[in-house]
């Protein structure tokens, strides 16, 4: 099946195919659209079951980081990649450094920074051979805790529009995934004086936090059913699907991770069920706009500042979607895909 025939395909401007056979670098970037700017956009390494599970997954991502931007007011575009492997067993320095070339061959098109699977470290590999890199210690840093941190202004709006509560005191909260962001977000939550249940298929490293924060901590089949205000996932993708529905108990859906919706009517399933959901690309926004003052020089203040504006951002999405009678992810690609038509409409030159 061609690219351009996948269901995922959505006028990307460049889908690049990168693979050395020296290292074993067998990896996809993904370049969505640049009309607000250079595409950024994480590294992910996944052991994904099949190429196109992979381009499946870096097709969509790369979507999202373009709304992502958009909705963020960012001068920024939309990109990812993925390597396929094992991050635990299959990476190397030479193969982070192979990566590194080919970002370097798209002149800056796509700036790469750290996601699922890769750390600051591996990004530092990367940046051995490409300045198109984003995150590593030079600059802003991990972006793990921004990322939370605008997920926890999320969280909160969320709460004041649906709980009608500006405090989180005691708001049951259920986090899937207790990684890179949702060991942060979990700190955040706790200082709030949340209540939380976690689950992470590392069952040490969802206990050790567990133990450190007084949470609860149940089997990974067990959160979709917990019964809480808010279910946060922020593991994988395609978390709510037919299979999670039915036994979802939170009437609140806001979390970190990536494409959360299977297909898109799990959107409108979620309203038919009176579950607020927080479009994932609009509160997982937080790293993108931290490592946007990464240049000319980096103020954490000012950055954690701009990322605390989420907590406007997605009261108004809400708002605007309630006023619309549509679903707040409906909303905001709307709003997004205003804003990059109106940059295009100011980009194209007057008629002769």
């Amino acid at each position: 099946m061609s690219v351009f025939d996948h269901n995922e395909f959505n006028n990307h401007e460049d889908v690049v195919f990168c693979h050395d056979r020296e290292t074993g670098l067998r990896a996809i970037i993904a370049i969505h659209d640049t009309t607000l700017g250079p595409a950024l956009g994480g590294l992910r390494m996944w052991p994904y079951a099949s190429d196109d599970e992979a381009l499946t997954d870096v097709l969509r991502l790369s979507r999202g980081m373009t709304y992502k931007a958009a909705m963020a007011g960012l001068n920024l575009g939309g990109g990812k990649a993925v390597i396929i492997g094992n991050p635990r067993t299959d990476k190397t320095p030479a193969l982070l450094k192979s990566f590194g070339h080919y970002v370097e061959q798209l002149g800056g098109q796509y700036i790469t920074a750290e996601d699922v699977g890769t750390s600051v470290a591996d990004l530092e590999e990367v940046a051995t051979v490409t300045d198109h890199v984003a995150g590593v210690t030079s600059l802003s840093g991990d972006p793990s805790p921004a990322t939370a941190w605008g997920v926890f202004q999320g969280i909160r709006a969320a709460a004041t529009h649906r709980l009608q509560s500006d405090s989180l005191e005691g708001v049951r909260v259920a986090v899937q995934g207790v990684g890179h962001v949702g060991h942060y977000l979990c700190q955040y939550l706790s200082d709030a004086g949340a209540v939380l249940t976690v689950a992470d298929i590392d069952a040490k490293a969802a206990g050790h936090l567990a133990d450190k924060l007084g949470a609860k901590v149940v089997h990974p089949a067990d959160i979709y059913g917990t019964n809480v205000d808010v279910f946060a996932p922020c593991a994988m993708g395609a978390v709510i699907n037919d299979e999670t529905l039915p036994v979802l108990k939170s009437s609140i859906i806001a979390g970190s991770a990536n494409n959360q919706l299977a297909q898109p009517h799990h959107g409108e399933a979620l309203a038919a069920q009176n579950i607020l959901y927080a479009p994932d690309y609009v509160i997982n926004a937080g790293g993108i706009i931290n490592i946007s003052h990464e240049r000319p020089t980096y103020n954490k203040k000012t950055a954690y500042a701009h990322i605390e504006e989420m907590h406007g951002t997605l009261l108004d999405l809400f708002r605007k979607a309630d006023k619309a009678n549509t679903t707040p992810e409906k909303m905001a690609d709307q709003m997004a895909e205003a804003r990059i038509q109106e940059a295009r409409q100011h980009a194209r030159p007057a008629a002769a």
